[in-house]
């Protein structure tokens, strides 16, 4: 038992690390990798297409191969973790993301670059569940709000450096070069762990190598089947085979957890209105959002025929407002509920939603550049306020598979909205495209784009507006749904009052 433990159980207060906010540099210097990295994947799409022959199909997997294997095995990582050593997972987590990066810049073939994403999805699962972990055990509740505003803040910061990095890298060398943003991120963070951070650990217990495979069978299988099954169709047989994989590995996964003496996930957390209403939320606020990047980035590229760096450029008035509203998110959350922060960042951002399903095909960046400074605004209040609220409810001995669990929600909420809203905007761009157009043109913006028909591409960048609208309209419910369960569902925390001391005695 550490010295922090000891001093709380005899009601004294835990001493805080005097290197806390080192500490804190470090984890959103290893946060800002894996931002980087996926922001700068969207905005390499063209380049894909145009330079590795990549399909619509590959593209897809690209990105889905490392949701698909980071969010299959969270749970698994986020508990060896609290066993064997946070800071150890981070540090592994670090050294296979940046090694795997350079696989990915090497690759020379659509399937190459699949495998290396895959790998990388292997690095992301040891080493996100470590940030949040590492930081709820550090900062206590006075200021675990601030740290949560700071960490949500980097994220915004990989959002603007990413694709303005990545644009210049694009226009001045080949697609490869973005992935190399993240080998000397991943060095610097690894260096900076090894010098100032302490090791941290759960109490030792045993380990439910039984839970740990199911669960990791049950997440890919769920994962697999929410890609897969828009594109082969719900009734396909490998639909049908990953649907049952993913209901008898999950359900014996949940009946296991509730016998075992030593679960891996402590089930009772689900207990916890505040636990699961922002789970909850969480999972509709990404998929609202998680296919807008993706949208974005093909959107100012193909549509508004920007290049790679001034896209990357034309995003930053999001990111800012989003940062500049973490702060303000953090300083209201002192006064005002994180019921009622969530709820009213999600109204704003569906606010934000409502003015990019306006947008027509002759509105240009400005009407673009509005909606994108709402969104932000909205989700600078409602993610610190989202994120305190669910791991304030987890233990502090299972602070990295708890961590895990809010990575993992987020992930399957990202995971259906590529794959779902991803699906439906293919087809909504391909009804809108005239059945006289080649199939290729049909299928994709870019590839329209590329056969030179003025006539035929002005046609695709209503099709694919008409898409990006829809797509909108769908952030907008979902981000009222996720407004309405939060305000409905959560609940103040409440804190027991201090027990009366007894008068000393002369």
């Amino acid at each position: 038992m550490n010295s922090n433990a000891v001093r709380e159980e005899h009601g004294v207060a835990p001493e805080k690390n005097p290197r806390r906010w080192w500490i804190l540099g470090v984890l959103c210097l290893s946060l800002l990798v894996l931002v980087v990295d996926n922001t700068v994947l969207n905005l390499a799409i063209p380049s894909l297409i145009r330079d590795l022959g990549a399909s619509p199909a590959d593209i897809q997997w690209i990105i889905d191969a490392y949701v698909l294997v980071f969010a299959g095995l969270l749970l698994t990582a986020g508990s060896l973790s609290d066993r064997y050593g946070r800071r150890r997972f981070l540090v592994i987590g670090l050294l296979v993301f940046g090694g795997a990066s350079v696989v990915a810049m090497l690759a020379q073939e659509p399937w190459q670059l699949i495998g290396a994403r895959a790998l990388m999805g292997v690095g992301g699962s040891f080493l996100m569940p470590s940030t949040l972990s590492i930081l709820i055990t550090v900062f206590d509740d006075s200021e675990r709000r601030k740290a949560f505003a700071a960490w949500s803040a980097v994220a915004m910061v990989g959002v603007i450096a990413g694709p303005t990095l990545g644009g210049f890298l694009l226009e001045h060398y080949w697609w490869g070069s973005v992935f190399l943003l993240n080998v000397p991120i991943a060095a610097v963070a690894i260096l900076a762990a090894v010098l100032l951070m302490p090791e941290s650990r759960a109490p030792a217990r045993p380990t439910d190598p039984l839970g740990a495979l199911l669960s990791t069978a049950g997440m890919t299988a769920l994962v697999y089947m929410v890609i897969d099954a828009p594109r082969e169709g719900w009734t396909s047989a490998r639909s049908l085979t990953a649907i049952a994989v993913a209901v008898v590995a999950l359900g014996g996964f949940v009946l296991w957890e509730r016998r075992t003496e030593h679960p891996m996930l402590p089930l009772s957390l689900f207990r916890d209105r505040n636990f699961s209403g922002s789970s909850f939320s969480i999972v509709l606020m990404s998929f609202g959002t998680g296919a807008l990047l993706l949208m974005l980035t093909q959107y100012l590229q193909f549509v508004l025929a920007y290049g790679p760096m001034k896209a990357g450029l034309a995003l930053l008035p999001y990111a800012a407002a989003a940062a500049v509203f973490n702060g303000v998110g953090a300083g209201l959350g002192q006064r005002v509920s994180n019921r009622v922060l969530i709820a009213v960042g999600m109204l704003v951002m569906a606010g934000g939603f409502l003015v990019l399903a306006l947008i027509g095909p002759s509105d240009g960046y400005g009407r673009l550049i509005t909606g994108l400074l709402i969104m932000g605004m909205g989700g600078g209040l409602a993610g610190p306020a989202a994120y305190a609220t669910l791991m304030g409810a987890v233990p502090p001995d299972h602070a990295g598979v708890g961590s895990a669990l809010n990575d993992t929600v987020q992930q399957v909420g990202m995971a259906l909205s590529v794959a779902v809203l991803g699906s439906v905007l293919a087809g909504v761009y391909t009804a809108r495209m005239p059945e006289t157009a080649p199939a290729a043109a049909r299928d994709s913006i870019g590839a329209a784009l590329q056969l030179g028909d003025a006539g035929l591409a002005r046609t695709a960048r209503e099709a694919f507006v008409s898409a990006m609208s829809f797509g909108s309209w769908v952030g907008v419910a979902f981000a009222v749904a996720s407004a309405a369960l939060a305000f409905a569902v959560l609940r103040p925390r409440t804190v027991p009052a201090p027990e009366p001391q007894p008068e000393p005695v002369a």
